[in-house]
């Protein structure tokens, strides 16, 4: 193969371009019955090439609207949620106000004389203002605690002026008076011009706030004068353990009200669905979406569509993404968004055929311009029939002559190569040159690649081969390891069949294979009994080493009878003596005498233990640290004495447990480990830990565990040894 400037002679290109002139030599003789032929498939080939990138632009499309769908709706509803549920807050914090305020004042109610007050005064209806109403049969002027809580009155005013959302603010006390703030005064009158009697301590939120004994919020009701819907945020004021008024703030719901029946105007609509599963606000006419009476209203929890009331259910508990959920025939986009306060939610609702008006937008235009280009080709396709018709009967004889000639040179050897390829599969992979291959040209360099590529394959197998078998001998190895530390330690219960005097149980889940917790507990003789913990500094293989040697050598010291202190600075002394690593571990440990409950424990660096004494609750006992073993040859260590009780509980732990941490990097913490403990203070030491493991698994979910969680827990049921049988 030679070139000439950009000219290649005698090799593949100067071959592919004889075999393509000969070609188009050939394909202009037989164009008229190609275009024939053509012309009577072209309708058919069309219609399949129209039908498959129409149900692409579909697919494509609908993926589309799903994904904006996604992005806007989700977020949508979620801000809708969140600017509801910031009413709510607001309203919350100013009950809890007026509660605190109230609670002051009946606190020093001395301090204060009794304020005026007025009965509600129709001139001041449209404005802000200050009235008193009260029960048929009860007198306001011998009310101690009205003229008390009238001193309240500015408060209330300055409160309902400055919010937006209040519709009114008030006190009632427990003699049956009330005194409010609103502007709505003259809605208290009769057609004869005489004040409504109100029952006030009969009101659904006086009686929930009475029973609650806390701050709550009603459910949807009518306002007693107006009859607009809406709820009231009530707490209790009590002075001495005794109730002394409830106060709280009522909400119109008017503009949650509107502001969801206006969202029934576009392509979707919001609705609102409260903590039983029913309809609140919706502009839906019909079907389930519809808003009822609660008397008539269904629980969409408990629906028979079962789709529609896993997606309420789980929307009342929690932001959803978008689902895409079939009701009443048609298929609806829905997202949904809890409003923690009232433990309501907000559903966005989109008709899924609104979101294909593009595709068929689309679609339509697609179709106009296939057809427009059709047209186009077929009328190009008769005038090349007319043109190349004479040409064709003179060139179709030699160019089939050259075109065979030429197909013989060029093709045989890619077939030959071609079947060679195919053919190569299992233990024959190996691709090697042959004579019908040497061409001198691309052709020859191509089979020279296929040969060089087909080596460097199967050199890569046996490369991937030995990786493979050297992984999984690492995997069985520290699978062993793993095997081997959990049986060094304590593992089947009862621990101590025939003591009945104490009941332990303890855990460790390493974080990785194999890890650098670890506990022990044996007995030293038969009154004493030796409880450890501790936490290697690192993690893997190297901890797990550390660990193994740090638990024999603290076994050691203890079974020859020395106390927790000694114990702990004669390991740190051997573990100094060769510790060209720098690492180190935090114990616990300590020493029960069996027969008196006295405890003796020293602490190297570890974390707090935990104790329940006296029948109550667990808490932290906050002990003296000392320097962590390995770090230092010249540490020393101090020992403290408990007394534990029949019924007691010691828990200890590694700090595995409260530096747990959930996928947003928030600490389990002591707090939540305290509450997981005394959840169930009074169980066996297995189900304390159990509670505690429960609580920190809920906690972290689906975030990885970070560090070995170990934990330990020891009952004691009292010095005299007793028969198996007794109690």
């Amino acid at each position: 193969m030679k070139i000439i400037g950009k000219i290649k002679l005698g090799g593949l290109h100067q071959k592919i371009f004889n075999l393509m002139l000969i070609f188009i030599l050939a394909l202009i003789s037989v164009y008229v019955l190609v275009s024939l032929y053509q012309q009577r498939n072209l309708s058919a080939v069309v219609q399949e090439a129209s039908y498959e990138q129409q149900q692409s632009i579909s697919a494509i499309s609908e993926e589309t609207m799903k994904a904006v769908l996604d992005s806007t709706m989700v977020r949508s509803t979620a801000l809708q949620a969140y600017i509801a549920d910031d009413l709510f807050a607001d309203v919350r914090t100013d009950v809890l106000t007026l509660q605190s305020f109230a609670e002051e004042l009946f606190a020093h109610a001395e301090l204060f004389s009794p304020h005026p007050f007025q009965a509600p005064d129709a001139a001041n209806d449209g404005k802000a203002s200050v009235q008193v109403q009260f029960e048929a049969g009860v007198d306001p002027a011998q009310s101690e605690a009205l003229g008390l809580v009238a001193n309240m009155s500015e408060v209330m005013l300055a409160m309902f002026e400055s919010s937006d959302k209040l519709s009114s603010c008030f006190v009632a006390t427990a003699d049956g008076c009330i005194l409010y703030v609103d502007d709505r005064a003259g809605s208290y009158f009769s057609e004869t011009g005489e004040v409504f009697n109100f029952d006030v301590r009969q009101r659904p939120w006086y009686l929930q706030a009475i029973e609650a004994g806390e701050l709550i919020f009603t459910g949807v009701e009518l306002d007693a004068f107006t009859d607009i819907p809406g709820l009231v945020c009530a707490a209790p004021v009590y002075r001495d353990g005794e109730l002394v008024a409830v106060v709280g703030a009522d909400i119109f719901l008017t503009d949650i009200s509107d502001y969801v029946r206006d969202t029934g105007s576009g392509d979707g609509f919001l609705c609102v669905v409260n903590e039983n599963g029913q309809v609140l606000f919706s502009p839906a006419q019909d079907g389930v979406f519809r808003a009822e009476i609660s008397e008539r209203s269904a629980d969409l929890r408990a629906s028979s569509n079962e789709a529609l009331a896993a997606f309420i259910t789980r929307a009342l508990r929690e932001r959803t993404g978008l689902e895409l959920v079939e009701i009443d025939g048609k298929e609806y986009y829905l997202s949904g968004a809890p409003l923690g306060t009232l433990g309501w939610t907000v559903v966005s609702v989109v008709e899924k055929e609104i979101t294909s008006q593009p595709t068929r937008a689309m679609l339509a235009q697609y179709d106009a311009i296939n057809e427009k280009a059709l047209g186009t080709f077929e009328e190009g396709a008769r005038r090349s029939e007319q043109t190349f018709a004479v040409m064709t009967v003179v060139i179709v004889l030699l160019a089939l002559i050259a075109a065979l000639a030429l197909a013989s040179r060029v093709v045989k050897p890619l077939e030959l190569m071609t079947r060679r390829v195919r053919s190569l599969g299992g233990n024959d992979l190996q691709f090697t040159m042959e004579k019908d291959y040497r061409t001198g040209d691309e052709i020859e360099i191509l089979a020279e690649s296929f040969a060089m590529l087909s080596g460097k394959t199967l050199q890569y197998i046996d490369e991937v081969a030995h990786v493979t078998a050297e992984k999984e001998r690492i995997g069985a190895e520290l699978a062993l390891a793993a095997r081997i530390q959990a049986d060094m330690l304590p593992n089947i219960y009862p621990a101590f069949p025939d003591r009945s005097e104490f009941d332990i149980y303890a855990t460790m889940d390493p974080a990785r294979e194999v890890g650098g917790d670890f506990y022990d507990f044996f007995l030293i003789d038969d009154d004493h009994l030796c409880m450890l913990i501790a936490d290697v500094s690192g993690k893997g293989v190297p901890a797990s080493l550390f660990m193994m040697a740090s638990r024999i050598i603290l076994a050691n010291n203890a079974m020859m009878g020395k106390s927790p202190a000694q114990i702990l600075t004669d390991t740190n002394l051997a573990i100094c003596s060769n510790n060209r690593e720098e690492m180190f571990v935090t114990v616990w440990l300590g020493i029960l005498e069996i027969s008196t409950g006295k405890l003796t424990a020293a602490n190297a660096g570890h974390e707090y233990p935990v104790i329940r004494s006296g029948g109550g609750l667990f808490e932290i006992f906050k002990d003296r640290h000392g320097l962590v073993i390995g770090a230092m040859d010249t540490a020393k260590y101090t020992q403290y004495e408990l007394t534990l009780e029949p019924g007691d509980r010691l828990f200890v732990y590694t700090d595995g447990v409260p530096e747990a941490t959930d996928a947003e990097e928030e600490l389990f913490g002591a707090g939540r480990m305290i509450a997981a403990l005394n959840v169930d203070p009074a169980g066996s030491p297995e189900k304390i830990l159990q509670n505690v493991r429960e609580s920190v698994d809920r906690f972290v979910k689906d975030a990885e565990q970070f560090d070995d969680l170990t934990m330990l827990c020891l009952e004691y049921k009292g010095g005299a040894r007793r028969e198996k049988g007794e109690g």
